[in-house]
């Protein structure tokens, strides 16, 4: 509007009309006079003033009169300029509303676009692989046309050949048989139980997500026959356990525990002769041209093989340490001809006739030359193949014909006895690769790399731990350590401290044994910290193979990281998420962790908060504890009294059969008083060497011996002075000094090629004396020094000279392993100490040259060495771009001197091999060339289809994955999928890793549905696996046993006997031979009758066995009337709440569901439920369980009336139990929920069905890398079946 002169015109002495421009006012007329300026009005008030004399009252009216005009124009525009001010604001909200109206539009429409983008793309890839399997689809029917093609054919020719006969039969006039008229029951279909597992809800009120339509079978798995040692009130150790559960027991204690051979002694394929003078030229052949041999064959599959043969002339010299040989061995040898000395005889009887573990024998016999043996020879031959089944080589010719005879049945039996290669060549027989017999490590561990030489390392440790057999008065540290685990959580680690020597070791493994064996829910993972800087020591492999213990437990196949920073950081959430898939508590044990280079960096995990559910027990020297583990609770290790210092040497001596006087006995007791000789090492090498020797000779030289090391270095002179000659105790020199400079240690093979003048029996002879005085000890193959007080002995004894002795040891490795190179040997022990004695001189160049030999580098990555692997690149100064820029350059010079299909195929592996490596190290980009190109070389070296072309497409989509390119991995994944479907067969573990892998992508993506239903896939192919591989391993023992025991039955009618046969019975079911099976069960059973009457309670567990064979085979009405027979007896013979009562109305009354009468099922059900009471308690989950198979049933046959309060008493159980998060808590649910929705209550059904959905999708959550925290101790934790439940991701029975 501007100010008010604006609008004066100065010849208007009038008013004129303002309108209001914004409209909404009237027109109204105003004065345009206004009050002048101040200035301007005092110069004309003195003008006046000078010119009229009463102007000056005039003016002062006039004024006022203006203001009055001027204030009344001002007030009106102000009003006016409110209402305008007024009208904006409204305006102006009106134009925000529709701004922000207007956004969410454009997001909305922003939104959309970005879908309908990634649905096209999505239809593309479709369209894509749509394609893609369209002409797979093609190719695969023209090949199975084809195939159909030429069977027809074939039929046609061999129906018309038949047609032929059958005319050339009736023209003979043979009466032809016609199958039509046989009364066979092929058509007889298998009775079903109403009610399976699995089924979905019909209507979706409830939505589509799958439920249990006619109820959930919570029942247990049927159990098969049953056997006791004794009477029938205490059942053996496979008492009512049929053989799926027994195949998937060893196959859970495989999974925690791999098994090694019984014929191997740490690693080895000890191979021990027995010769006369007669048969020495045998014998030379066999080690000169044959061992070579023999020991490639076993070095290719990670085994050292060790020839022992003592000549004729030492016989007596060696009678000790040819004892301890012939307990070692794998294999022993005889070589015979016309004699047999005397002093060969004890060796032959405690190798062939005293065979306790029935080791693998073999007798050479060379016969000929027109003469007989004498009678020694040919009464050894019959008593050994009377008592002991020894293979036997009867050779009549030449020597050399009959050393190559002596060879290939060595071989054989080494290959199929001894290492058992023929479980892997039967398992890939229908591939017709030889390179494919051998199951690589990831079918069994997924993508894990797994070294089993550490893993058979800690359980040599744990077992020579744990083998002595004084307890030292460990029963009060037992009790502090049972508190430990029965306290409340949280908790921290327990301390275990002690002085060295004091016996930690032998306290933990004799505590483990013990808990392994009067708790066997509690998973207890161990681990024995070796010396330091060995491989045991590394940080990354110890907690590697925690986390891989853990997984194998829980049947868990997952992607773990194997960057050492990554891997120490994310191994909390591991632990925390592993342990809330177990039932029980899970104890983790780490001996001498001190001993680990920056223990308090590598492990500080061990501060953070534990699950509940874990323990954490760590031992440590008193002087090397870091200081914050100070403060956790300490169990610390007392010196020895005098009483524990008198039963220890006792125990020594009375093992070697020695007395000491009680003169000597308080000596010894008044010497072992101080702190550094009261201590279990001290005391019991004092021990083993006063016993060696003369007693008051050594007493008087141990008493100036004040600590361990000092008593290690008399011992160790002891030794030298018994050696014949300076040439025997430089050996010995050099042994130790190899040993004590090497990476593990050093074993007894190498030791001969490093020395070649050494001969087996010399080592055998100085290899005994220093185990059995606790200096060296065997650790996977490898000698090692058994104390770090021996290793400190050995430095100060032979390397206090400096560093340059120890260098020229060192370089005497290096130069052996150097030379095994050349000769293209790379072997797990050359990738294992070369690198390490390179770092350890210093030597950058030379460990650099050593790296960039690629199978050394792919021998460390594949056995889960990736740790040490990289260290050694850092310690070369070079990052992770330069390293994998010199791996490829080194592969496209290996490349060009590549030919032939073998090369090729070496070349894919390596190539892969440098694939994953990058892939691990994050440098993705980079990782895709090298698998690539071993996908195209095995493509074009192999063919498209082969096996190993889906491992690279496998491993190219994990690259992918971790890329974020999912599309590009899912098709990579689904291509590996196909190819391992039709090479396999859809139950191998190779399949199941691949529904894994796109189980684990789909989780990614958020499609959890596909994710679970590939997930509940797989594991049951897994199980399936773990099965067979617990019946392959288990079926040996179960073999020998068997022909055990058909030797014990061969005598007149007796209760023992009908006993035996009672078990081969049982033994022969487990191996799957059920006609044996039940020949001996059925021989049992009458036996039994005969002897102890019809009515006895042995008869029902005969006839229980019997029921459960027929049930096996489907004959369900025999098995009926034997299961009632079997009932009735136990019904008059036993208790009300006994446990083999129990058994027969639990198989029973599944039996008669099985077969439809339910009503006769009623009954026993109920009468199940009242034993559980009686047996647990009310409130026990075991009743829950009965009380759920009870509330099926009635569900079954209408009753759901009776079924309501069944399940709600069976869920306030579980609740009380479990927790309300509990898988079982939830399965009652999902019931509760199906019953409400078939009595018409449709929205409790939906409140039920929604809880159940919680419990299960939690469960989801926790399977697929989302832990539920289990740090709170209350009640509400989360649980999932144990390893040997049903699988885990299926709606499954309960036990």
């Amino acid at each position: 509007m501007g100010t008010a002169s604006s609008l004066v015109s100065p010849a208007s002495g009038v008013g004129e009309v303002i309108e209001d421009t914004y409209g909404g006012g009237e027109a109204c007329e105003i004065p345009v006079e206004v009050k002048p300026k101040a200035r301007l009005l005092r110069g004309s008030l003195r003008r006046v003033g000078a010119s009229r004399p009463g102007g000056l009252i005039g003016a002062a009216f006039k004024s006022t009169k203006e203001y009055e005009i001027f204030r009344v124009s001002k007030n009106n525009e102000v009003a006016s300029m409110v209402k305008k001010e007024a009208k904006l604001d409204r305006e102006n909200k009106r134009l925000r509303a529709e701004l922000q109206a207007l956004q969410k539009t454009y997001q909305k429409i922003l939104r959309e676009k970005e879908s309908a983008l990634e649905a096209k793309y999505q239809a593309m890839e479709r369209a894509a692989t749509f394609e893609h399997d369209r002409d797979k689809v093609k190719r695969q029917f023209k090949i199975f046309r084809e195939t159909k093609e030429n069977e027809i054919q074939d039929l046609l020719r061999a129906k018309r050949d038949l047609e032929a006969k059958l005319q050339r039969l009736q023209a003979q006039g043979i009466q032809v048989f016609d199958p039509e008229e046989s009364d066979s029951d092929d058509n007889c279909t298998d009775v079903t139980a109403a009610g399976a597992q699995s089924e979905y809800w019909n209507g979706g009120a409830l939505g589509s997500e799958p439920s249990m339509g006619s109820m959930m079978q919570l029942q247990q798995s049927f159990r098969g026959p049953e056997f006791a040692h004794s009477s029938i009130d205490v059942e053996g150790p496979f008492a009512n356990i049929n053989r799926d559960d027994w195949d998937a027991a060893v196959a859970s204690i495989l999974q925690v525990t791999p098994l090694f051979s019984h014929s191997l002694w740490s690693n080895t394929v000890r191979c021990f002769i027995i010769s006369t003078d007669e048969t020495q030229p045998e014998v030379e052949i066999f080690i000169r041209n044959y061992s070579p041999k023999l020991q490639r064959i076993c070095e290719t599959m990670g085994y050292f093989f060790q020839v022992v043969h003592f000549p004729a002339a030492n016989e007596n010299h060696f009678k000790e340490v040819r004892k301890w040989e012939i307990e070692k061995s794998s294999l022993v040898i005889l070589l015979l001809h016309l004699t047999l000395p005397s002093c060969l005889l004890e060796d032959c009887e405690e190798a062939f006739l005293k065979n306790p573990e029935e080791k693998p024998r073999l007798i050479y016999h060379r016969m000929g030359d027109d003469r007989v043996s004498s009678d020694s020879v040919q009464q050894l031959i019959e008593q050994i193949s009377h008592v002991n089944k020894a293979k036997r080589i009867d050779h009549v010719g030449d020597v050399e014909e009959g050393t190559y005879e002596i060879y290939t049945c060595v071989e054989k039996i080494i290959k199929q006895d001894i290492l058992g290669c023929e479980m892997t060549e039967l398992e890939g027989k229908d591939l017709g690769n030889k390179e494919e017999s051998t199951a690589p490590e990831e079918e069994v561990f997924g993508d894990v790399l797994w070294d089993a030489h550490d893993e058979q390392e800690q359980m040599e440790a744990f077992q020579q731990a744990s083998n002595s057999t004084c307890e030292l008065g460990f029963e009060k540290y037992f009790e502090r350590l049972n508190d430990l685990v029965a306290a409340p959580a949280p908790i921290p680690p327990l301390l275990v401290s002690g002085g060295p020597g004091s016996g930690k070791s032998l306290l933990l493994s004799k505590w483990i044994h013990l808990q392994q064996k009067h708790s066997p829910n509690t998973l207890i993972l161990y681990h024995f910290v070796g010396r330091p800087m060995s491989t045991s020591s590394e940080s990354a492999l110890i907690i590697k193979r925690l986390t891989l213990k853990l997984m194998q437990h829980s049947w868990l196949v997952s992607p773990l990281t194997l960057d050492p920073t990554k891997l120490l950081e994310e191994f909390p959430r591991w632990l925390e998420k592993l342990s809330a898939r177990h039932q029980g508590s899970i104890i983790i044990i780490i001996d001498s962790i001190d001993q680990i280079q920056q223990a308090e960096k590598h492990m500080k995990w061990l501060i953070d908060p534990l699950p509940v559910n874990v323990r954490v027990i760590v031992s440590v020297n008193v002087e090397t504890c870091p200081q914050a583990w100070r403060l956790w609770p300490t169990l610390h290790l007392d010196p020895l009294n005098s009483k524990d210092v008198k039963a220890l040497i006792s125990a020594e001596c009375s093992s070697a059969n020695v007395k000491l006087t009680k003169e000597q006995e308080k000596k010894l007791e008044r010497h072992c008083r101080s702190a550094t000789t009261c201590n279990a090492l001290y005391v019991t090498l004092l021990a083993k060497f006063n016993i060696a020797g003369n007693i008051d000779e050594t007493l008087q030289q141990c008493f100036q011996c004040q600590d361990t090391v000092s008593l290690y270095r008399l011992v160790l002179r002891s030794i030298q002075e018994s050696l014949c000659s300076d040439k025997e105790k430089g050996l010995l020199r050099e042994i130790l000094c190899v040993i004590g400079v090497s990476h593990n240690g050093v074993s007894e093979s190498e030791l001969m090629e490093l020395y070649p003048e050494l001969s087996s029996a010399v080592l055998a002879s100085l290899v005994h004396n220093l185990h059995k005085m606790c200096l060296l000890t065997y650790g996977c193959g490898l000698l090692k020094f058994q104390h770090l007080q021996a290793w400190e002995m050995v430095r100060l004894e032979y390397m206090e000279e400096g560093a340059n002795i120890i260098s020229a040891y060192r370089q005497k490795l290096v130069d052996y392993f150097t030379m095994q190179l050349s000769r293209d040997r790379v072997t797990w022990r050359s990738a294992d100490e070369l690198p390490w004695l390179f770092q350890q001189q210093g030597d950058k160049q030379k460990l650099h040259k050593c790296l960039l030999n690629l199978f050394v580098s792919q021998n460390l990555y594949k056995r889960g060495h990736f740790a040490e692997l990289l260290s050694y690149w850092q310690l070369v100064g070079k990052d992770k771009s330069s390293m994998a820029a010199e791996y490829f350059d080194s592969l496209k010079e290996y490349e060009k001197s590549c030919e032939g299909e073998e090369s090729m195929i070496c070349l894919a592996d390596l190539y892969e091999t440098l694939g994953r490596f990058l892939k691990d190290l994050g440098l993705l980009s980079q990782a895709v060339a090298p698998l690539q190109r071993s996908l195209e070389i095995r493509e074009t070296a192999l063919d498209p289809d082969h096996p190993r072309v889906a491992q690279s497409l496998h491993q190219l989509a994990g690259v992918y994955v971790q890329w974020k390119k999912f599309g590009n991995a899912e098709q990579l994944y689904k291509q590996a999928l196909e190819i391992s479907e039709n090479a396999y067969g859809a139950e191998h573990l190779r399949v199941a890793r691949e529904l894994d892998a796109l189980a684990m992508l789909y989780q990614k993506q958020n499609k959890y549905e596909q994710a679970e239903q590939l997930r509940k896939k797989s594991f049951k192919i897994r199980q399936k696996a773990a099965r067979r591989k617990g019946s392959l391993c288990g079926f040996a023992l179960l073999r020998q046993r068997a022909l055990q025991l058909e030797e014990l039955t061969l005598g007149k009618d007796t209760s023992d006997n009908a006993r035996t046969l009672n078990e081969l019975g049982v033994l022969y079911y487990l191996q799957n031979n059920l006609e044996t099976a039940e020949l001996f069960l059925k021989r049992s059973l009458e036996m039994r009758e005969r002897v102890l009457g019809p009515n006895h309670p042995d008869c029902a567990q005969s006839l229980n066995n019997l029921a459960a064979l027929y049930n096996e085979k489907k004959h369900y009405e025999k098995a009926e009337e034997l299961y009632e027979k079997a009932l009735d007896i136990r019904r008059r013979a036993l208790a009300p709440d006994h446990p083999s009562l129990a058994y027969t109305v639990k198989h029973l009354a599944v039996l008669y569901k099985k077969m439809g009468k339910l009503d006769k099922a009623v009954p026993l059900y109920e009468l199940a439920v009242e034993i559980r009471q009686k047996s647990f308690g009310p409130k026990h989950p075991s009743v829950a369980t009965a009380l759920v198979n009870l509330a099926v049933l009635y569900c079954q046959m209408k009753k759901q009336t009776e079924a309501l309060p069944l399940y709600e008493r069976a869920l306030k159980i579980y609740e009380d139990s479990f927790g309300h998060m509990h898988p079982r808590v939830g399965e009652t649910l999902k019931n509760l929920a199906v019953l409400s929705y078939e009595g018409g209550d449709f929205e409790k059904a939906a409140e039920l069905y929604k809880r159940a959905m919680e419990i299960k999708e939690a469960e989801t959550l926790l399977i697929g890398g989302k832990a539920i925290s289990r740090h709170s101790s209350s009640g509400d934790t989360f649980s999932l079946k144990s390893a040997l439940s049903p699988n885990i991701f299926l709606e499954h029975g309960q036990r």
